[in-house]
């Protein structure tokens, strides 16, 4: 799809380049439909923002979410609508649409316009759009077309945002490398060092304490009750439709490849092949020099490199083919010679050729016995392709009549099935040992794009043509696992939690010292806990920065830290906590190091062009005056979340 192309972002460098990912052609389709969900207040055509004559509708906003959603649960499969929307995906979707708004409009208000060859010429070179021969497939186009419900004009709409946002930003979002004097400070920076130590009190040095008591459960339940929430899932019909249900009728019959033999007769013909070297040359007078210097015994690459070129080889050349690249003329004077004759010059629309004949090989031709097993390969996979094609082009068609899954079903005689509930990802059950059959999580993406009143929708699996038909036939909705079921991991939790709590007020206990002087062995040591030995941290902020999302929280916190100051963190998985203290901070100088401070003059610069583009956007904003209906988004981010009170 379209949309892989592209993936969304979520930082506050670049917003208006991740704008480029949302309403841009690789978002912009509404590839997934999030109807009749009842949100109290505005219709499903309600604006929900107006930036001149354009509106933005609920409609239009849910599908983004959905396409931003389904974006990010590529690497976060249980992420559900809810859990996204109250993290922050509302808001983030909706200021990047409205930034896309707000600055066609201006653009539009400013005389800018895309027009319609540009539009289609973009359309044309996007491969999802192009047949086997590399052009442009009206036919693929179309099946995208249908397979997305959207529109053509919606397609050509997105791309004409896209282009009028790329105009009016390419010019400032990179204002290129800031001075060396204004790099130099942030420079020096990198190369600051800060020497420490961190000490870990595990849960594990913690007593577990007595068992937890039956009120005791029931109160860590309720109030940690998100904890043992099972997210939303779907219930999904579905058929597959796969190659090896067409393999039988598939099958090459004897007169099927004969027919194919004698329509490729050429290809199985006896034929030459030749092995050449090719030198071309814009001058005539300077081909002939060259074209002389080879009949005089001079190599082809010695030629060609004495007048400044290179030649080239072409191995294995058919006269067609050589045809097609040259021209019919130099292939038939190629292909006439013998071993050793040069040709040439001779003129083609790439300018004058001089070919030597390097090697001929004479190729023997092939009987139908002997391709055979090939063609009838060839045929079978011809034959398995119409017949998934035909069949899938009579199940779209069905579809577009308002045909429900069972008429689908019994009219191409599927097989159809009903899947568990099932989690966005295609698992069936909260336990992640084992991957989910891709098939169906294929089918769990499609379930949970679509809501139980939907049309039944077609979806690709794989690549060899296979496909299945698929219906959301029920929601299940978010709720908590009883108590009963998972009373053990419950009270694991309780005692862990008592553990973690434990370890906290050792840690806090363990920098109150520190905070008074006491080495930090003598302060761990009067804990009175079992505890690993502790370690030293040295580290400089270049070497964090080349770290990124693998840097250990210790050592992010001790460069955030005042020279001389303790403090503890929470250790990832609740798993105890840490002690940082930092000793000793070394300041750097970068004075001289050109290679860093040219470094940071780019990168300096980047930031400051995101700056600029977030700066002309929010002045685009202004100018063209964006109206929101606050009722309505509101109303819209409340049912999207589970807080509003009506709806499904």
């Amino acid at each position: 799809m379209l949309t892989n192309f592209r993936r969304i972002i979520f930082s506050t460098p670049g917003k208006i380049v991740a704008l480029l990912l949302l309403v841009a052609l690789g978002v912009g389709f509404a590839m997934m439909d999030v109807q009749n969900l009842g949100v109290g207040g505005p219709s499903a055509n309600g604006a929900l923002v107006q930036v001149g004559d354009k509106k933005l509708t609920q409609q239009e906003m849910q599908d983004r979410l959905n396409n931003a959603l389904e974006r990010v649960r590529q690497q976060q499969p249980m992420l559900d609508m809810a859990q996204f929307v109250r993290t922050g995906g509302f808001d983030q979707v909706l200021n990047q649409v409205i930034d896309g708004m707000a600055l066609e409009e201006y653009a539009a208000e400013h005389g800018m316009v895309v027009s319609p060859a540009a539009i289609d010429g973009q359309i044309a070179s996007i491969p999802a759009f192009q047949g086997f021969d590399g052009k442009f497939s009206q036919q693929r186009f179309d099946q995208f077309l249908s397979e997305q419900r959207i529109t053509a004009e919606q397609v050509r709409s997105d791309i004409r945002r896209e282009t009028l946002v790329q105009w009016l930003m390419a010019p400032i979002a990179n204002p290129g490398p800031v001075p060396a004097e204004l790099a130099l400070p942030y420079a020096s920076l990198m190369l600051e060092r800060r020497k420490g130590s961190v000490g870990y009190v595990p849960i594990g040095a913690i007593a577990p304490g007595n068992p937890p008591t039956e009120a005791e459960l029931q109160a860590y339940y309720k109030k940690n009750v998100g904890r043992y929430t099972l997210p939303e899932r779907r219930v999904v019909r579905y058929a597959v439709v796969t190659p090896t249900q067409f393999e039988a009728g598939a099958k090459a019959t004897e007169a099927e490849i004969a027919a194919e033999y004698k329509k490729n007769a050429a290809q199985y013909a006896a034929s030459t092949r030749r092995n050449l070297a090719q030198i071309i040359v814009a001058d005539e007078n300077a081909a002939k020099a060259i074209a002389a210097k080879v009949k005089a015994g001079t190599s082809m690459a010695d030629a060609a490199k004495a007048a400044g070129l290179q030649a080239s080889t072409v191995p294995n050349a058919e006269k067609e083919a050589f045809a097609r690249a040259s021209s019919p003329a130099i292939a038939n004077a190629a292909f006439a010679g013998a071993q050793g004759t040069v040709v040439g010059p001779l003129r083609s629309q790439l300018g004058w050729h001089i070919v030597k004949v390097e090697g001929i090989e004479q190729v023997a031709g092939k009987s139908l016995d002997q391709v055979r097993g090939e063609l009838a390969e060839t045929i079978a996979k011809t034959k398995l392709a119409t017949a998934l094609a035909d069949v899938r082009a009579k199940i779209d068609s069905e579809i577009a009549g308002n045909a429900t899954f069972d008429e689908l079903v019994a009219g191409s005689k599927l097989k159809a099935e009903t899947s568990a509930p099932l989690f966005p990802d295609g698992r069936a059950t909260t336990g992640g040992e084992t991957a989910p059959d891709p098939t169906l999580a294929q089918i769990a993406q499609a379930g949970f794009s679509m809501e139980p009143t939907d049309d039944p929708q077609l979806v690709a699996l794989g690549s060899e043509g296979a496909f299945a038909l698929v219906k959301t036939d029920r929601v299940v909705a978010a709720a908590p696992r009883p108590l009963a079921e998972i009373r053990p991991t419950v009270a694991d939790d309780l005692v862990r939690s008592r553990q973690l709590d434990g370890a906290r007020k050792a840690a806090n206990a363990i920098v109150a010292k520190l905070s008074k002087g006491m080495p930090i062995a003598q302060a761990m040591k009067e804990s009175g806990l079992t505890l690993p030995a502790i370690q030293p941290l040295d580290a400089s902020r270049g070497q964090l920065a080349q770290m990124g999302d693998q840097l250990p929280p210790p050592v992010r916190l001790m460069f955030s830290m005042a020279e001389k100051k303790a403090k503890a963190i929470p250790a990832p998985e609740r798993g105890g906590y840490w002690i940082v203290q930092l000793d000793d901070i070394e300041e750097g100088n970068a004075k001289g190091n050109a290679a860093l401070i040219g470094q940071t003059r780019g990168q300096l610069g980047q930031l400051i062009g995101n700056e600029y583009v977030e700066q002309f956007a929010a002045a685009a904003r202004k100018a063209v005056k964006v109206k929101r209906n606050e009722a309505a988004i509101a109303a819209l981010k409340a049912q999207l979340s589970g807080q509003a009170t009506g709806g499904n």
